[in-house]
């Protein structure tokens, strides 16, 4: 069945959930393996249409209208401005997108996006998750859905956390965690977490499922 609405693209994370927590529990990796385990596992568990779901999908928007892709903007070198490219990690889109992701697709795919994921997992060696890493895709992610919106289209932002290193001292601590909540639920930004022992889903509605 085609995914239409964003609310049908959530659902579809939320099903693919519980095969997201027991996989990425069992392997240490990097964001872009992990990245690769949620599309396979919304492919399986959502089910996704394989035409509906995109990864690294680069997606090129010009007269930028948000305050931070206007910095981002600002930062080309010059000559090469005018516009930000954002390549969301793994995209739930609506049937519009035809399942063409190529760069030169760009208004299709931002017209036509349902879900965005962006990734972040705790792979730093003798380090961890800090506020600055996760904030700033949480920023990103609010930033490009309103980028969106000021073309006629809306998408659901999600952050999704894999924090399930063996070593405590590699993993978030309490209060960064506690502090990208908040942050999520301020931007309308759908956190999801796991790590070794918990998880939990946040969203923006002021839902949630929560468990250990």
């Amino acid at each position: 069945m085609p995914l239409v609405t964003k609310d049908h693209a959530l659902v579809a994370l939320q099903n693919a959930w519980p095969l997201i927590v027991s996989e990425t529990r069992q392997v240490l990796a990097g964001e872009l393996h992990y990245q690769a385990m949620i599309y396979h596992a919304l492919r399986v568990a959502g089910p996704v249409p394989l035409m509906q779901l995109g990864m690294n999908v680069k997606q090129w928007i010009t007269n930028v209208t948000t305050d931070l892709f206007k910095q981002l903007d600002l930062r080309h070198a010059e000559g090469f401005g005018g516009g930000f490219e954002p390549i969301p990690d793994v995209v739930i889109f609506g049937t519009g997108a035809a399942g063409n992701w190529q760069r030169r697709s760009y208004e299709a795919t931002l017209q036509h996006m349902l879900l965005a994921v962006e990734v972040k997992a705790s792979e730093r060696h003798k380090s961890r998750l800090r506020s600055k890493d996760i904030h700033f895709d949480i920023r990103k992610l609010a930033a490009h859905r309103d980028e969106v919106r000021a073309r006629g289209g809306d998408f659901e932002p999600v952050m999704m956390i894999i924090d399930v290193a063996k070593d405590p001292q590699e993993r978030m601590d309490s209060r960064t965690l506690a502090l990208s909540r908040e942050l999520a639920g301020s931007m309308g930004v759908s956190l999801f977490y796991v790590s070794p022992d918990s998880e939990f889903a946040d969203f923006p509605s002021g839902g949630e499922s929560e468990h250990s």
